[in-house]
C-alpha cells in the first residue's frame, strides 16, 4: 500500500510539475516567476537530485561486486556479460535504425532551411570553438583509447571523478575475487551485504521524503525554462523524436517482456514506474539507478542480475539518446539542404551505437555524442544550437526510456536463468 501511495504522489507530481512549469513559461520574463523558478524550483530539485547522486558511485560498487558474487560462477557470469551487450547493442542499432525512417518518412526539417541561418547557430559555434580549445571530450576519442580507460589507474580517483566504466571494472575485479577465495573472504562478502542494506534504506528513505516534491520541482523547472514555446518552435522535430521514443518503448521493451522473459508488460512498466519519474525528472541515468534497482528487484529480479545488468547498462546502454541522434542528424541534413547517402545512414548508426559506450549517463551528454555524429556526416555541428532549446525536455523522456531498456534486460535475463533452474 504504501508503495502504491508513493507512486500515485510522483504521478500527481510530475502532471502538476508539467502544468505548474508550462504556465510559468508563459510568464518566464516576470521577476516574481524567475524568483520562484531559481529559489525554489531549482533549488528544490537540484538537492534531490545532489541526495541521489551522493549514492550512485556507492550502489554501483557495492552492487556490482555483490553482484559477482552472487552469481557464484564464473562461466555464468561470462554468460550474462554477453546477453547484456549483445542486447545493449542490438536495441541501440534498433533505436537508431527506427528514429532514421521514421524521420525520412516524416520530413521534419523539409521547408525551414532558414533555421540554419539563426542566431541560435552562431551562438553554439562559439560555444564549439571554445570547447574545441579545451580537453578532448569523451565523445571524440578513439575506440583503442576508450578501451584502455576502461581500466582504472587509481580507483579511488574514478569513484571522487565519478567514472561509471572503471569504478564497475574495479567492481568486477573485486567480486571476482571475492568469488574466487569463498569463505576466506566471508567477513568482507558480510560487510558489502551489510552496506548494501544501509543504502537500500537510505534510497527507500529519500523516496518517501523528498521524490514527489524533487519530482514535482525538477520538472517544473524544466518546462519553465523550455516549455510550450519551445515546442511549438520545432513542433514537427518534437512530435518525430516523441514518437520514435514511445514506438521503441513498447514495440522493444515491451516485445521483450512479452516474448523473450514471457511475463507481462503492462505488470513491468507498473512496476518500474517510480524509477520511469526519477528518471524523467532528473534527466540522468546515473540519477535514477538506485532507485531503478530497487525497483526491479521488487518485481523479482535477481539480485545478483539486476546489480550487474543495470549499473552497466547506465554505463553503455543509450537507446533514447541513439533515437534522438538519428531523427537530429536527418532533420538537421534537411534544413542544411543535404542528402544523407546510404553509406552515411550506416555510419550514423554505427557510431552512435559506438559512442554510447562509455558516454556518462549524465543531463545534456547527447548533444556532445551528436556533434561527433555530424561531424561524421560532413553536417555543421553547430546547428545544434536550434535544437538546444526543446532538449531539455527530451532529454528527460529518453532518460526514461534509457532505463527502461537497462530493467527490460535485467528483467529478461533473471526470468531466463530462473526458467533454467526450474527445467535443470
Amino acid at each position: 500500500m504504501k508503495s502504491k501511495k508513493l507512486t500515485m504522489n510522483i504521478v500527481i507530481a510530475l502532471v502538476a510539475g508539467i502544468i505548474i512549469g508550462s504556465i510559468c513559461d508563459i510568464y518566464a520574463d516576470t521577476s516574481l516567476v524567475k524568483g520562484v523558478d531559481q529559489y525554489f524550483f531549482n533549488t528544490i530539485g537540484q538537492i534531490f537530485l545532489n541526495l541521489i547522486f551522493m549514492l550512485v558511485v556507492p550502489v554501483v560498487f557495492v552492487s556490482i561486486v555483490i553482484g559477482v558474487v552472487g552469481v557464484g560462477d564464473p562461466k555464468l557470469l561470462g554468460g550474462i556479460g554477453l546477453k547484456t551487450l549483445v542486447f545493449f547493442l542490438c536495441t541501440t542499432a534498433i533505436a537508431i535504425t527506427i528514429a532514421i525512417v521514421l524521420a525520412l518518412v516524416v520530413k521534419p526539417g523539409a521547408g525551414h532551411s532558414d533555421l540554419m541561418k539563426s542566431t541560435e547557430v552562431a551562438s553554439y559555434q562559439k560555444t564549439l570553438d571554445k570547447q574545441s580549445e579545451g580537453a578532448e571530450a569523451p565523445a571524440n576519442q578513439t575506440f583503442d583509447q576508450t578501451l584502455i580507460n576502461l581500466f582504472p589507474k587509481n580507483p579511488i580517483e574514478s569513484m571522487t571523478q565519478g567514472n561509471m566504466l572503471q569504478v564497475i571494472t574495479f567492481s568486477i575485479f573485486i567480486g571476482i575475487g571475492m568469488m574466487v577465495l569463498g569463505d576466506k573472504a566471508l567477513v568482507v562478502r558480510q560487510f558489502f551485504e551489510q552496506f548494501n542494506e544501509i543504502l537500500m534504506y537510505i534510497i527507500s528513505m529519500i523516496m518517501r521524503v523528498f521524490a514527489p516534491i524533487g519530482t514535482f520541482c525538477l520538472v517544473a523547472h524544466a518546462f519553465t525554462g523550455a516549455g510550450l514555446g519551445a515546442i511549438k518552435q520545432l513542433g514537427l522535430y518534437f512530435i518525430v523524436v516523441l514518437a520514435a521514443l514511445i514506438l521503441h518503448f513498447f514495440l522493444i521493451y515491451g516485445g521483450t517482456i512479452k516474448f523473450i522473459a514471457k511475463d507481462s508488460p503492462i505488470k513491468f512498466f507498473k512496476g518500474f514506474f517510480p524509477a520511469i519519474t526519477i528518471g524523467f525528472g532528473g534527466s540522468s541515468s546515473n540519477a535514477a539507478l538506485p532507485v531503478s534497482m530497487e525497483c526491479t528487484k521488487k518485481m523479482g529480479v535477481r539480485p545478483a542480475i539486476a546489480s550487474f545488468v543495470q549499473p552497466l547498462g547506465a554505463t553503455i546502454n543509450m537507446d533514447g539518446t541513439a533515437i534522438m541522434q538519428g531523427v537530429a542528424t536527418v532533420f538537421i541534413a534537411q534544413i542544411s539542404g543535404a542528402q544523407l547517402t546510404i553509406l552515411q545512414i550506416l555510419t550514423v548508426i554505427v557510431i552512435a551505437v559506438i559512442a554510447s559506450i562509455g558516454t556518462a549517463g549524465v543531463p545534456g551528454v547527447g548533444l556532445i555524442m551528436l556533434a561527433m555524429v555530424l561531424t561524421a556526416v560532413d553536417l555543421n555541428p553547430a546547428a545544434i544550437g536550434i535544437i538546444i532549446g526543446i532538449d531539455r525536455l527530451l532529454d528527460m523522456t529518453r532518460t526514461a526510456v534509457n532505463i527502461t531498456g537497462d530493467a527490460a534486460c535485467a528483467f529478461m535475463i533473471s526470468k531466463q536463468e530462473d526458467r533454467k533452474a526450474i527445467s535443470s
